[in-house]
């Protein structure tokens, strides 16, 4: 679990392999022997945590750090008023996909800081929400990344099956992190597995996203359709690229077993974001589902789908303190995921606030934006 070695200036802890951990040795000699590893990854404050994936900085999110989990896009839980949380554990991703939508993977040029959070606190933190929703809840796994790079993925999957009120749990994945004993840990558990398969083509795999290690996310596939998980294929449409790859991903997903419980499918068009990768055209709405509808009739499964085919359902949201325009005062506390970005932590909540100002300063921003719970401001 623990790795540990010795670099020229510093001391280096390697966690599950996603995770460094660098002290540097005249720190490191001074701490009593009475301090754990543990004691140094959760608290120790002179040190780098990196993310070995990306080579980003990497915050540490525990209950003692004092970083809220709700307000941010890019970690701890999103709740957009349905019996649906987003549960983002861990940032950053082992892919440079042309038309990801968040620049994510190692050739980023927008993203600056990853993000991980505790197991433990983010459990306490649903256990609290999941109350406050009423049961019947969904936990879907995603982030702005790869989550199951998450090292604690099978212990918090085990645990948040046990919460009261937690009916199903689903996660989004490109699915190379995971392997035979993983599906296995994970079975009984989690309910739904949405595979981000794009193309069956090693051709087209190497346009769309190069390294794609395409031959074992079909294995993994095969497994998860095989295994009591309910297996979902969620290519993104990418027009120019994969076009002759759709009606192919149906009929594989129809032939693998894909959808026990949920649909087989869920196609999603590519949209070019203001902080995503462009990659030219995107297929106007009226064309994409004119021709979702199609495949429809043509292979006898449903693909326009709605939240109801999934069991979402609108529920009350938990409340914000800010209002768009409105002038707020908090504490930056790391680096923000983007250039330009702090995190900021304001009445209990985690800010993303446009900043020039240094970590542990003090800043008044105002509200830019609260859709959905995520606040961003900007410094005035």
């Amino acid at each position: 679990m623990l790795e540990e070695r010795e670099g020229k200036e510093e001391k280096i802890f390697v966690l599950r392999k996603f995770i460094e951990i660098r002290i540097p040795k005249k720190d490191y000699e001074k701490l009593s022997s009475k301090f754990s590893k543990e004691y140094i990854i959760s608290t120790y404050e002179n040190k780098r945590i990196l993310n070995r994936i990306t080579g980003r900085e990497l915050v540490f999110i525990t209950r003692e750090s004092g970083i809220p989990l709700l307000g941010h896009s890019a970690f701890g839980i999103i709740d957009r008023g349905t019996n649906l949380l987003q549960i983002r554990c861990i940032s950053g991703c082992n892919l440079n996909c042309i038309f990801c939508s968040v620049d994510e993977g190692r050739n980023s040029r927008t993203r600056k800081t990853d993000f991980i959070v505790d197991p433990d606190y983010m459990l306490e933190e649903i256990r609290k929400i999941v109350e406050f929703k009423g049961g019947g809840v969904e936990l879907h796994l995603d982030g702005q990344g790869e989550p199951a790079l998450y090292p604690y993925l099978e212990t918090f999957v085990e645990e948040a099956h046990k919460i009261k009120g937690v009916e199903t749990i689903s996660m989004q994945t490109n699915g190379i992190p995971l392997s035979e004993n993983r599906i296995s840990a994970l079975e009984g558990r989690m309910s739904r597995i949405n595979l981000s398969l794009s193309t069956l083509s090693e051709e087209v795999s190497k346009k769309i996203h190069p390294g794609y290690p395409l031959k074992k996310v079909i294995e993994i596939a095969e497994m998860i359709a095989n295994s009591k998980i309910d297996l979902l294929i969620a290519p993104v449409w990418v027009p120019g690229y994969n076009d002759e790859e759709i009606p192919k991903l149906i009929e594989f997903a129809l032939k693998v077993g894909a959808g026990k419980n949920y649909p087989p499918l869920g196609i999603q068009k590519y949209v070019p974001y203001r902080f995503g990768r462009k990659i030219g055209g995107s297929m106007p709405f009226k064309e994409f589902y004119e021709r979702l509808e199609k495949y429809e009739r043509e292979y006898g499964v449903k693909l326009i789908l709605k939240p109801e085919d999934f069991g979402i359902e609108k529920r009350p949201a938990l409340k914000s303190p800010f209002k768009k325009g409105e002038i707020h005062t908090g504490k930056i506390v790391a680096e923000g995921r983007i250039y330009g970005e702090k995190l900021c932590v304001s009445g209990n909540w985690s800010v993303a606030v446009i900043s020039e100002k240094k970590v542990g300063d003090f800043v008044k921003f105002e509200v830019l934006r609260t859709k959905d719970g995520i606040i961003v401001g900007k410094e005035v």
